[in-house]
């Protein structure tokens, strides 16, 4: 019998060494074509990339006053194959003016993938960013020493003034989201976080360039590679005028120290917003260079949240100055003409239901009042309407009209302004009344909508875009705070009419009533200025001491400024309100305050109200 063994021992060996060729084909397979580690290695040996950023677009406010530029700072990068071992560590913090531990805490941070994820050996990587010259020049002066270390130029923000923050936003380093939601980041970049500085970020960016450089086996930079035919040089970012008014701007924020809440003003026919406060607020400056972290974290923490933007973020009831879209609905929907009277037994008393009011005569039409604020006449017109089953099948049919006339009045839904973190505030319909009731409700259990009150809610900028389509008889523009893009034009958004729902003739009905509140009623102490004021106090109910609210306009017949004003637990509308409101109104429209109003100004600014733990 012949014996096949040797010929199993060579056929199992012939396989070894086929496994064997097998496996280092593919891991010179994979070494060459499917990792870049090598050519990385190669690349770093031979090139250098240094990265040119631009300058950020400057920001000007709507007169060409500056208010954001940059400054000249200094990273300091490593291309951590290149530095290791090489390098007195000691001496390198010691002209970083850092200790060994912050040292090895930034090599750490730095080599993680999870807070780095564009990590690698062979590039230049963010070690320590933004010094300032005086630091710089320490480090420069020792640089040879520190072999892998590179300093990279670059801009860091400056706000010119202590105020307008939750306008102008700040910039800091990108997060592992930011790198993977834009290929245009890196680890180290900066990037735009709140306010116009996030929502036009892509337009004050710029582009970076880049400068490839030759260097020898040692490392040593031998010039420009092929005489730069590959470098690209950077383009500077756009510049930003903004619609904002900085000498109104900073007369809201004194106007509002002390106390919380905000004023917007919207210049009417264009939508461009004059001055957004939102209180408390915080210098912008704190956000700057490597404090900003901190700073950031001492606001965060505080209990009156100063990175809140109430403007666009508060969302508060309305109180009366809700009043006027219920007559512009009222009026249109033929639910009363400007001659229906109501009653007001010192209140909407009917079926066991009262909801209070002030004394004033009654029974009163329209536009006394709109003048007086009376509770009585808007709670009657909307349980007519609700009531009404001639023009409308059911009370789901009738609340969701009126639900489209407060949309279309900007109410409900976000407007669109350009400033990150606007809130929609609150409009119900009928199928969030069925759900609430299990359908069985009618227009006595929703009665408080038709005051601002109960389940409406809104923001101060929404409010504000109420008085502006009352100026402006029926429309409005989108609210926006960027007014100019160096060549580029806005978004058609901030430029094209917004119809409501409601006729003109409503509107100027309105218009009557909100002037003679300022001749006769709520806002009589505007009638002491020397242009046409039209106006609307509320007084918004609240847990604690009542909101403080004004919404108006002027002038009458040719609208220049458009204020909303809302003070938490202020009180009154004519307490704070309408004071407010007026003084905002006098600085725009004759560029300065008068002698007695900047005494006014000066009292309102030193009034502080009392928030107890209790009322927040």
């Amino acid at each position: 019998m012949k014996d096949n063994s040797g010929e199993y021992r060579k056929l199992v060996i012939a396989m070894v060494a086929v496994a064997i060729v097998t496996i280092y084909i593919l891991r010179l397979f994979s070494l060459q074509l499917m990792s870049d580690d090598y050519k990385k290695n190669a690349d770093s040996n031979a090139f250098l990339k240094r990265i040119e950023y631009p300058a950020r677009g400057i920001i000007t406010d709507r007169n060409g006053e500056l208010l954001v530029y940059n400054q000249p700072a200094y990273d300091i990068m490593v291309v951590v194959n290149e530095a290791k071992d090489r390098f007195d560590t000691l001496e390198l913090c010691q002209a970083l003016n850092i200790t060994r531990e912050e040292f090895d805490q930034r090599m750490t941070m730095m080599k993680d993938r999870n807070k780095n994820p564009g990590y690698s050996r062979f590039t230049q990587q963010m070690f320590m960013s933004q010094l300032s010259d005086q630091e710089f020049s320490i480090f420069q002066e020792k640089k040879y020493r520190f072999p892998g270390f590179y300093v990279q130029k670059r801009s860091i923000r400056q706000y010119r003034y202590p105020f307008a923050a939750h306008v102008l936003g700040d910039v800091a380093e990108v997060s592992p989201a930011d790198i993977e939601n834009d290929d245009y980041y890196q680890p180290g970049d900066y990037i735009g976080k709140l306010g116009v500085e996030r929502s036009y970020e892509q337009q004050l960016r710029g582009q970076k360039g880049v400068q490839i450089l030759l260097r020898d086996a040692h490392g040593r930079i031998q010039g420009s590679y092929q005489n730069g035919i590959y470098d690209r040089k950077p383009v500077a970012g756009k510049n930003l005028t903004l619609s904002i008014d900085y000498k109104l701007q900073e007369l809201g924020e004194r106007l509002l120290e002390g106390k919380i809440g905000s004023i917007v003003a919207i210049e009417p026919k264009t939508g461009e917003v004059l001055c957004m406060v939102s209180s408390p607020s915080y210098d912008p400056r704190m956000m700057v260079g490597r404090k900003r972290s901190k700073s950031h974290n001492q606001l965060s923490r505080n209990a009156w949240k100063p990175l809140l933007n109430r403007s666009i973020m508060g969302q508060y009831p309305p109180g009366s100055t809700f009043k006027t879209t219920q007559a512009l609905t009222f009026l249109s929907e033929g639910i009363i003409t400007a001659q229906t009277a109501y009653p007001c037994y010192h209140g909407f008393v009917f079926k066991g239901l009262r909801v209070g009011c002030h004394g004033h005569a009654s029974p009163l039409p329209l536009v006394p009042a709109i003048s007086t604020s009376c509770n009585g006449y808007f709670c009657w017109g909307l349980y007519h309407m609700i009531g009404n089953r001639q023009k409308y099948h059911t009370v789901q049919d009738a609340m969701n009209t009126w639900r489209d006339y407060m949309v279309s009045m900007g109410f409900g839904y976000q407007l669109g302004i350009d400033l990150p973190g606007e809130k929609r505030g609150l409009i119900p319909n009928a199928q969030f009344y069925d759900k609430a009731y299990k359908g069985s409700w009618n227009g006595l259990t929703i009665i408080s909508i038709s005051i601002g009150q109960g389940e409406v809610n809104a923001t101060p900028l929404q409010i504000a875009n109420l008085g502006a389509t009352i100026a402006n008889r029926g429309y409005f523009i989108t609210p926006h705070v960027v007014k100019n893009i160096k060549g580029e034009k806005l978004d058609t958004l901030y430029t094209n009419k917004r119809y409501t729902m409601a006729n003109k003739q409503a509107y100027d009905y309105v218009v009557q009533g909100m002037r003679s509140a300022v001749l006769g009623g709520t806002c009589k102490a505007l009638s002491a200025y020397d242009f046409m004021a039209c106006g609307k106090t509320g007084t918004a109910q609240n847990r604690g001491h009542d909101h403080s609210v004004f919404m108006g306009f002027a002038p009458m017949d040719e609208p220049k400024i458009a204020v909303a004003v809302y003070v938490e637990n202020g009180g009154w509308g004519a307490t704070y309100g309408v004071p407010i409101g007026g003084l905002i109104m006098e600085q725009f429209i004759n560029g300065e305050l008068s002698a007695a109003s900047q005494s006014k100004a000066s009292e309102i600014q030193h009034k502080r109200i009392d928030y107890g733990a209790g009322n927040r």
